[in-house]
């Protein structure tokens, strides 16, 4: 399992320079190559000496790699693009790279206690340089694994390297599966086999908080600020991400605390195309990332031992635990004819502890 840790850098002003010029010719020497394979409609063969540009050659082949991948992902679009009817097709745009970044593969950097090393290209000769890196505990436990490569990017005037980390999950030592029910007014009701229930997150203060940056970036769009608009959607949606960390690690935490062997959720594909919702909450159902919540709830168990399994939704919140027959709560409220009464949640995460699994086991 790959899992990929962010680290804070604190480089000096010289290596500020030496970073930014890096990245900035990495992207361009990226968007190059591909111009090339486009030209060509065809991966050329490139080499670190054959590559005119001002980096290591450790970079460049990186660059290589990164262009590949690119063109195969273009021409990927553009086969799916000629099997559309003449009408549906559309024109199929070269990707260009713009956001500044570099990145090394997992043989050229090193990583000891505070302090990130790599080379990097000085008046034509390769050179490491070392900066200053701010690790948490939980990061130094993470990084004992099998380090891949290192992108190291610019956000908010910081500079971040990320880790691609194989991780190896720990031998399962639980014995009971729960049932997790992700929703918006409740982000997610948890419920082991034995029947202890915890309910997680905050969704009416999720919904007030993305009201009111609807709000504010409907002001702004009035006033023609486009920048602002989206450093208030990438406010937004770091706040987002923030939340589904904080509810997958309780929720896996209660599962660790009740010798929990394995989560089952469920599978919401197309859930935006197929759930009845009030027209208030349209639109938080429609920005919501219930993907990533579960995505995080996974990782994080399967570090633990826990294994992940995901079951079919259909009546998972309509039928009896108890008996079966299906039922339609009355909002949160959920009674049957044979005398169960239960928080609808609570209902549709005890259901999935016994659904069937998606692959069929």
């Amino acid at each position: 399992m790959q899992i990929t840790i962010k680290i804070k850098l604190e480089p000096t002003k010289e290596q500020i320079r030496l970073l930014q010029a890096i990245m900035k010719e990495y992207i361009r020497v990226v968007n190059q190559i591909v111009d090339d394979f486009v030209e060509a409609d065809a991966i050329l063969k490139y080499t670190s000496k054959t590559v005119v540009a001002e980096l290591s050659s450790a970079v460049k082949n990186q660059a290589i790699q990164d262009a590949r991948s690119v063109f195969k992902k273009y021409k990927k679009n553009i086969r799916a693009n000629d099997k559309l009817k003449p009408k549906e097709q559309k024109e199929v745009k070269v990707p260009i790279l713009k956001k500044p970044v570099a990145i090394w593969n997992n043989q050229n950097y090193s990583l000891k206690e505070n302090s990130l090393s790599f080379p990097v290209l000085v008046n034509n000769e390769s050179n490491r340089v070392k900066v200053n890196a701010v690790l948490t505990d939980y990061q130094r436990e993470r990084l004992t694994g099998k380090l891949g490569s290192l992108r190291i990017a610019q956000k908010s005037g910081k500079y971040i390297a990320q880790i691609a980390v194989q991780m190896e999950a720990s031998e399962t030592t639980g014995n009971q599966p729960m049932g997790v029910d992700l929703g918006l007014k409740i982000p997610a009701v948890a419920v082991t086999q034995d029947g202890k229930t915890k309910f997680f997150g905050n969704g009416r203060q999720n919904k007030f908080i993305k009201r009111k940056h609807r709000s504010v970036r409907r002001k702004l769009g009035k006033l023609k600020k486009l920048k602002a608009i989206k450093k208030l959607h990438d406010k937004e949606q770091r706040w987002m991400k923030d939340q589904d960390h904080k509810i997958s690690r309780r929720i896996v935490n209660f599962a660790k605390e009740n010798n929990v062997a394995v989560i089952r959720m469920e599978r919401l594909t197309n859930i935006r195309n197929t759930a009845r919702t009030s027209r208030k909450n349209e639109k938080n159902l429609h920005t919501w990332s219930f993907y990533r919540l579960a995505q995080y709830i996974e990782y994080k168990a399967l570090i633990l031992g826990i294994q992940v399994e995901y079951v079919n939704p259909k009546h998972t919140s309509q039928k009896c635990p108890n008996c079966g027959e299906l039922n339609k709560a009355n909002d949160r409220k959920y009674k049957c004819g044979c005398g169960f009464k239960g928080h609808r949640d609570r209902v549709g995460a005890l259901n999935i502890i016994s659904a069937t699994v998606i692959d069929g086991k």
